[in-house]
């Protein structure tokens, strides 16, 4: 067991001894250094800012914005998504470190314009410790109205001076990790007729769909929004899916979309399918799920390794090295695959450990040797 997987064992430990009750404690044993909350009432904010590392460089993150049972729970979503973008910048040389920000989205009605203009001046009284960017339930308009109070946040409209929707970066950052897990596992450089089941239809969801599609793949769609799913349909051709019990359709990929926590220790030890390769940040419920994939011979692409692309699209101004950037997840996961087969460990725990070395190293080569892509 690596060291990180021992980490998540041990913060697996606490959840299920406190829930979150004891925060240092789940703080220290994930390596979050700061938590920052924001409560506004007169504009209906509550914000969470949690900062993983600031090693490499002011930490970066997406500003999510959901509904939450309480904030015990935000703050726990906060901190794990934290930590996987400290591991992408760390894995693909980028000079960030790793923060996240979880908006509690209120009960209607509420303004939304106020919402994100006071989150912005929570932003702007961070110092540059932290910059935010779009996530789930957030939209480049919404970046623009935090941007009226900070300096401090990209995927701005380009008319503001941003690179706009990172979404479809995302989408083809996961579409070359799927063809990278489907040569490893099945040896073949095509998707020509695979089946995929893509769980959640929203902004990355769609356009992975038309990426997937555009290959020849079959293409399954499952979402609790009909509308969006129907839209897949009609414009893809995928084939809807309408049960909640996505693990009894047979498929060679599953590509979870939407929300984290989907893969929880039932659908892991009952998914039917090789691969799952996805969008979503934290699909597995905890990190003993990447050992049951593993002993049923299921390949798990790491979740921060293959949606990397809508980071790269925000922080990097070149275009053509955001295209070698993007396209190099495929040769970065394929080094995992190999090299996890090799330690006979899952390829998420042999990620972690990887960019861990390197954010205490402050290496620029995560990688040993490096895919000549991810050093680029």
């Amino acid at each position: 067991m690596s060291l990180s997987a021992a980490a998540m064992a041990r913060l697996d430990h606490i959840a299920d001894r406190s829930g979150t009750r004891d925060l240092m404690g789940r703080m220290e044993v994930s390596g979050c250094g700061e938590i920052h909350l924001r409560s506004d009432t007169e504009h209906r904010l509550r914000a969470v800012v949690a900062i993983h590392s600031t090693r490499l460089g002011p930490a970066i993150g997406g500003c999510r914005f959901v509904s939450y049972a309480d904030t015990r729970e935000a703050i726990n979503d906060a901190m794990r998504l934290a930590r996987c973008m400290s591991y992408k910048s760390a894995l693909f040389s980028l000079p960030y470190g790793g923060g996240k920000a979880v908006l509690i989205k209120p009960e209607a009605p509420f303004d939304r314009e106020a919402v994100f203009e006071s989150f912005g001046e929570f932003v702007e009284s961070l110092g540059g410790r932290f910059l935010t960017a779009v996530d789930s339930g957030t939209s480049v308009s919404d970046m623009d109205t935090i941007a009226r109070r900070t300096r401090f946040v990209m995927s701005t409209s380009v008319s503001h001076g941003g690179h706009g929707d990172p979404s479809p970066c995302t989408a083809i950052g996961v579409r070359r990790g799927i063809e990278a897990a489907v040569r490893f596992k099945f040896r073949r450089s095509d998707l020509e007729g695979l089946r995929v089941l893509i769980q959640g239809a929203g902004h990355v969801g769609y356009h992975l769909a038309r990426e997937l599609d555009a290959q020849g793949a079959q293409v399954h769609i499952y979402d609790t929004d009909e509308r969006r799913m129907q839209r897949c349909v009609d414009e893809f051709g995928c084939e809807a899916v309408r049960s909640r019990e996505l693990w009894r359709l047979r498929t060679d990929v599953f590509a979870p979309c939407a929300l984290g926590g989907v893969i929880d220790a039932k659908l892991a030890a009952g998914l039917q399918t090789d691969i799952v390769a996805g969008a979503a940040n934290n699909p597995l419920g905890r990190s003993r799920e990447a050992l049951t994939l593993q002993r049923r011979n299921v390949l798990y692409a790491p979740d921060f390794v293959i949606n990397a692309g809508g980071l790269m699209h925000v922080v990097t101004r070149d275009r053509a090295a955001v295209e070698r950037k993007i396209h190099g997840i495929h040769d970065m996961l394929m080094e995992i695959f190999e090299r996890a087969a090799l330690r006979r460990e899952p390829p998420l725990w042999l990620a972690e450990s990887i960019a861990e070395r390197a954010i205490r190293s402050r290496s620029r080569n995560a990688m040993d040797p490096a895919p000549a892509a991810a050093t680029q």
